[in-house]
């Protein structure tokens, strides 16, 4: 007698299923659903909270060395002007931020917030590459200075959790699979 596996996309992270065995107050699993929970909506509320701030004369401020320096910014600073760009930015970072948030009742805005989210940190980290000052004086590689090096350093962390939340959210729009046993 063959029996049917309903396996939901949802349960299964980072390409091993959820154990089904371990009691409610599983403290690694605890754990897991609250890292989750604080990787997705914390991620969200970056972007929503920074790009409303990308509005205001300051931060556009904040960004100009930024942009400035950098080859993918910086005809769009010399056309749009330093807090036009800043705008255009905030914009994005918004629409990005809702975009993950939408994970609970629409998984598929998700995957395309969490592939803006990708395209974002792989251009911060661009960054190190153009913007001057990421080294510390004196030293060079591998010592980055506190402003802008290890601020832009930890976009690495951000680029591996705006790849989990994609690729989760992408596990959890499609269909649930049904196998035969």
């Amino acid at each position: 007698m063959s029996s049917v596996i309903i396996e939901s996309p949802a349960r299964v992270n980072d390409g091993y299923a959820v154990d089904q065995h371990q009691g409610e107050g599983d403290i690694a699993s605890t754990l897991m659903r609250a890292g989750e929970f604080v990787f997705r909506y914390g991620l969200a509320a970056i972007f929503l909270w920074i790009g409303l701030l990308k509005f205001t004369a300051y931060e556009a401020k904040n960004i100009e060395p930024l942009v400035a320096n950098s080859p993918i910014w910086a005809s769009a600073y010399q056309a749009l002007g330093l807090q036009g760009l800043s705008n255009m930015i905030g914009v994005m970072e918004i629409a990005i931020g809702l975009l993950i948030v939408a994970r609970f009742f629409a998984p598929k805005l998700a995957v395309i917030g969490g592939a803006g989210a990708i395209v974002t940190f792989l251009v911060t980290l661009s960054l190190m590459l153009s913007t001057p000052g990421v080294w510390e004086p004196g030293y060079g590689f591998p010592f980055p200075s506190a402003l802008p090096g290890q601020f832009l350093a930890k976009d690495l962390v951000l680029l591996g959790v705006s790849m989990w939340i994609t690729g989760e959210a992408w596990r959890a729009s499609r269909p649930a699979v049904v196998r035969a046993r």
